[in-house]
């Protein structure tokens, strides 16, 4: 299917590695130009070379940012229209919550949470959405995960930082949907990237198993037998960024496999 996305300016934050990463190889097979954020000015050197090399016409550029400051989210959109014009789409990938056992949570952990996962992606999309919104188009994704729907006891404040940005999709789609504006969000579960190994490792001490037999007993309880790629997700943000899904917005995505049964 030809997913119309040739010449695009795709920003992606998080864009270094993982499920970003693998969105961003998405977008260059595609054609598409693409800026990927992150901390890390040497991961973000790398990736961006790993991108240029998958096709002789590809264009990539990287930008080093700590998405935690506003000003600083602000500063890197500005320099992104700059070399590479008009943002059309924007994946928002970047930041992760530290898990934790619940007896360890302390107030502190909320608000990192928060910083950590919502304000990245809010620091970044307020600036780029009120650009979008004059020029009369724009596509934001914001790559969320299941924890914001189903809680997890070690994942709750991440999962209260996941549960604020699907109300914050919801609402950006509604409200910038007369602008030209698409706002959706995917729901991944737990998928082969870094942030995984974290995760497994909180789990298991929480059951006090490996953290082997843990990636064991979670991979035999997905209903499709096994974990997801983070190709597999992004090819799901990739349609959802097309003009081939131009009717979807506001749309929360739960790309689980099937784990969780649920209607809506």
């Amino acid at each position: 299917m030809e997913l119309e996305l040739a010449d695009k300016h795709v920003l992606i934050t998080g864009g270094s590695k993982g499920i970003g990463l693998a969105c961003a190889q998405g977008f260059i097979d595609e054609g598409a130009r693409v800026t990927i954020v992150a901390r890390d000015a040497d991961v973000l050197d790398k990736a961006r070379g790993a991108l240029v090399s998958r096709r002789a016409t590809a264009v990539a550029r990287a930008e080093s940012a700590d998405l935690r400051d506003a000003m600083a989210a602000a500063e890197a959109v500005a320099r992104a229209e700059i070399a590479l014009g008009p943002v059309d789409i924007l994946v928002n990938s970047a930041g992760s919550a530290r898990r934790a056992l619940p007896a360890e949570l302390t107030p502190q952990h909320w608000r990192d949470a928060m910083d950590a996962k919502f304000f990245t992606y809010v620091n970044i999309t307020d600036p780029l959405i009120k650009r979008m919104a004059e020029r009369g188009f724009g596509n934001v994704l914001n790559i969320v995960g299941m924890g914001g729907k189903v809680a997890g006891v070690t994942h709750l404040a991440g999962g209260a930082a996941n549960a604020a940005l699907m109300l914050m999709t919801a609402g950006l789609a509604a409200a910038y949907g007369p602008k030209g504006i698409r706002v959706n969000a995917v729901n991944p579960t737990i998928t082969l990237t870094d942030r995984m190994d974290e995760g497994l490792a909180t789990e298991a001490r929480r059951k006090q198993v490996s953290k082997e037999k843990m990636l064991a007993q979670t991979s035999a309880k997905m209903p499709l037998g096994r974990i997801a790629s983070p190709e597999e997700v992004a090819n799901a943000v990739i349609f959802l960024c097309s003009p081939r899904a131009s009717y979807i917005s506001g749309a929360i995505l739960s790309i689980d496999g099937a784990l969780t049964p649920m209607v809506v």
